[in-house]
């Protein structure tokens, strides 16, 4: 049954993934490093922070905590000016590490005890954990690509003023057991 749950969570950070870069893409080189104030973090900002997150959680993830001694967490909040091929770099470097590290786990796998900062986990716990952290900053990444693509830009889910019409469309169709990602992940994977 966990390896189940696994399944979906696989397909759920493939999606956000997806969304993040459709969103990215959708952006002007300049507005990756746009803050809406000095508290605020620019999609460059974000970017850099999954990066880290995922290096540090996932680089030996069954051995060793997840907190790595050699992430600079605060750095990756430090505004700098970031081009696209760097973030798209970092953007892979790290999603890349984290499916790496979870390609071929076992049933077994899922519940043996791994630390986040001292604190124990099982890895089903621990997965589940960073798709909430990936789905809230993709969500950031998202919401900051909308306020500075102004009116030049396609929605990434349902557009407004659409949903009667894409209601219709979906219960027009015969019932059927499928993932909620499918419509979304290219290729269905």
């Amino acid at each position: 049954m966990n390896i189940q749950y696994m399944e979906s969570a696989l397909r759920q950070f493939k999606m956000y993934k997806q969304l993040g870069e459709k969103a990215i893409a959708q952006m002007s080189d300049d507005s990756l490093n746009w803050q809406a104030n000095a508290d605020s973090n620019s999609v460059a900002n974000i970017v850099k922070h999954l990066h880290g997150n995922m290096l540090s959680r996932w680089t030996d993830f069954l051995t060793t905590d997840g907190e790595k001694e050699w992430r600079k967490r605060d750095e990756e909040f430090e505004p700098e000016q970031q081009g696209r091929a760097a973030l798209v770099s970092q953007w892979e470097e790290g999603w890349k590490c984290m499916f790496n590290a979870l390609e071929g786990l076992s049933d077994d796998d899922l519940t043996k005890i791994i630390y986040i900062r001292n604190q124990g986990h099982t890895v089903l716990e621990a997965i589940f954990r960073q798709v909430a952290h990936y789905s809230y900053h993709v969500g950031q990444i998202v919401y900051i690509a909308k306020l500075c693509s102004h009116d030049n830009r396609n929605s990434l889910s349902i557009p407004r003023n659409k949903s009667a019409e894409y209601n219709s469309e979906k219960f027009a169709k015969e019932k059927e057991r499928k993932h909620f990602t499918d419509e979304f992940l290219k290729d269905g994977k």
